[in-house]
């Protein structure tokens, strides 16, 4: 396993996590099972945000004994009443919430404290400007949660939390078909875009790694296989299949991205996520899926996904070419982006201009014109 730098809380996380949502209605020997698959692996970070009692007490049974080796995104503001998950501001409700929540997976605290699906800029202002994050602020201060924490399905939203200084991991839903897709304060109309024509990376999404990458704001990723739509060409936006392995490594892609919180019901699905560590490039290769799909709209856009190596003059141009997006998208080059471009062992501007890598990228990328904007912008 891997691990990777969650931003400026400095905690090493796992690339593949535990999503445990779906171990809602599982049993605790299910429960427990799933869990110790992936610890066996060593996945250590783990997302409960489900506010039903039992399966918090099956999540905590089953990581007892080996509490310590767990980094737990705990959510604030997902509770339980009348029988059924309700999200709520309602302070009254958030407190004993978050207190079942530790009392139930037998700690005291927990690592990254999200503040639970915030999807308008109006409600993220009233929870960072009102009592929802007085009490955030009031148990970091008590050691009851590490680092502060939001999840989020607007990028509009994950901005504001990257810029708002007091939010240190994002966690958000990356997929090749959502990074296509406009902001939406209703998840059954984002996944309802799926039907629309899809017309390139979405100008907003681009700009939120980009920020998080330079505000060092970690990104943990849900809905990485975009509730199994992705998995299926029937019900695939491209109208072709990508395989567990192809979603996470472009997951895996995205600046600022640290972790995917993986789904399973069951061990085999454990085990499809898993198989991505021991993958060769062939295996975790989404971008000839993508561009040989009978609906795709990356054409001319680099993703990062490596298909142009080997380069004649050593230089690793999907690095360059990830370092150029996130340096073109501010007003100025930031000083980590250029120090890491400067530490690379071949730069842009020993590009020789052979296009020999062009014949090689499945999107069509004019990489040696970027070389050379890339080159111009760096300095070197």
């Amino acid at each position: 396993m891997n691990y990777r730098r969650l931003g400026k809380t400095n905690l090493m996380v796992s690339e593949i996590g535990f999503g445990a949502e779906w171990m809602e209605r599982k049993t605790p020997e299910e429960v427990a099972a799933v869990t110790r698959r992936f610890s066996q692996a060593g996945v250590n970070i783990l997302d409960c945000w489900m506010a039903e009692p039992e399966v918090r007490s099956n999540l905590g049974a089953a990581i007892a004994g080996e509490r310590d080796r767990w980094i737990i995104q705990g959510h604030i503001g997902a509770t339980w009443q009348n029988g059924q998950y309700v999200r709520t501001r309602d302070m009254s409700k958030v407190r004993p919430a978050f207190e079942d929540l530790l009392e139930r997976l037998d700690t005291d605290h927990v690592e990254l404290g999200m503040i639970h699906y915030v999807d308008a800029l109006d409600e993220f202002d009233a929870v960072m400007n009102g009592p929802f994050f007085v009490y955030v602020r009031e148990l970091l201060a008590a050691g009851a949660i590490e680092h502060a924490g939001l999840s989020t399905h607007n990028p509009e939203v994950a901005r504001a939390a990257a810029l708002s200084g007091a939010i240190e991991a994002i966690m958000f839903s990356v997929n090749p078909a959502f990074d296509m897709m406009p902001a939406s304060t209703d998840l059954d109309t984002l996944f309802g875009a799926y039907d629309e024509s899809l017309e390139g990376m979405e100008p907003a999404r681009a700009e939120l790694y980009a920020i998080c990458e330079r505000e060092d704001v970690g990104i943990t990723v849900m809905k990485g296989y975009a509730g199994g739509r992705l998995l299926s060409a029937e019900t695939s936006p491209f109208g072709a299949a990508l395989s567990p392995v192809q979603c996470i490594h472009y997951a895996l892609t995205r600046p600022a991205v640290a972790s995917i919180l993986v789904g399973a019901a069951n061990e085999s699905h454990v085990d499809d996520a898993l198989a991505y560590e021991t993958a060769d490039d062939a295996a975790r290769d989404y971008a000839s899926v993508l561009a040989e799909a009978p609906r795709h709209a990356y054409f001319g856009q680099c993703t990062y996904c490596g298909h142009c190596a080997p380069c004649a003059a050593g230089i690793n141009i999907a690095l360059v070419n990830k370092f150029y997006d996130l340096a073109a998208m501010q007003p100025e080059v930031p000083a980590s982006v250029q120090a890491h471009y400067e530490a690379l062992d071949a730069t842009a501007q020993e590009c020789i201009a052979c296009e020999a890598c062009e014949s090689r990228c499945p999107f069509g990328v004019k990489i040696a014109e970027r070389m050379e904007k890339a080159a111009a912008l760096f300095g070197r």
